[in-house]
């Protein structure tokens, strides 16, 4: 499938049926998301920094970019990658190192050093270069961190959420939004919204009920996974 495929799977969407994204973390988790019927995966980055040993924020953008080309080459559906802030990367070269890859999307964040928000207007003319650079060959997804490190005021997120869509991203993730401010996101913001759920079906059905059109999951599917593996570790060894 190419970035243009993905991305038309991001719109016409009847209401409720969202596009569902698991995030695997290493090559035989994304083998069991695609058998199991999904159409794309997208990787999260504190899933793939967990497995690989790293605190989230601390993967070397060397081993992040050499894990997502192991999981797309596990499989034969598209991978959009999480890519954080692009690793200080000038956009050409950001875009050279997702294509080379192989990934057909990537979602980019609007805070630095998981920690602080960036001004929105330089953000929008950094998200227009890699535009740019990349054509129609990758689907941004323009991750909005208000609600992590802003005021979690709403207007704020949908005036940031303008500037990157007319910088020519895909689709706006506003992370850690509370599913009840949704319905004033989804009529503020044109296009395509990514939100995050739980691994859960009720976190799924919920956030489409609310106007979520695209659903990813963060680290939430790899430390699920870790979890039951904790507990199957403990009952062994009792």
């Amino acid at each position: 499938m190419t970035a243009s495929s993905f991305r038309a799977l991001h719109h016409d969407r009847a209401a409720g049926d969202p596009l569902v994204l698991p995030g695997p973390w290493d090559a035989g988790s994304a083998r069991v998301f695609a058998d199991a019927g999904f159409p794309a995966l997208a990787t999260p980055s504190a899933g793939i920094a967990a497995s690989l040993g790293y605190e989230d924020g601390a993967t070397p953008p060397a081993e992040m970019f050499a894990a997502v080309a192991r999981i797309v080459r596990a499989v034969s559906v598209p991978v959009s990658a999480d890519v954080e802030d692009g690793y200080g990367l000038a956009p050409a070269e950001l875009v050279e190192r997702l294509l080379e890859a192989g990934v057909v999307g990537c979602n980019l964040e609007d805070s630095e050093g998981h920690a602080t928000l960036k001004d929105p207007q330089r953000h929008a003319d950094w998200l227009a270069e890699v535009r740019a650079a990349a054509g129609d060959a990758l689907v941004i997804n323009a991750r909005v961190d208000t609600f992590l490190f802003g005021s979690g005021d709403p207007a704020d997120a949908i005036a940031r959420a303008k500037l990157y869509v007319a910088a020519g991203a895909d689709c706006v993730y506003p992370l850690r939004a509370p599913t009840e401010i949704l319905p004033t996101l989804r009529e503020g913001i044109s296009g395509p919204l990514n939100m995050a759920a739980g691994p859960s079906p009720d976190s799924v059905a919920e956030l489409a009920r609310h106007g979520a059109t695209r659903i990813t999951f963060g680290p939430g599917m790899q430390r699920y996974a870790m979890g039951a593996i904790g507990d199957l570790a403990a009952n062994l060894r009792a």
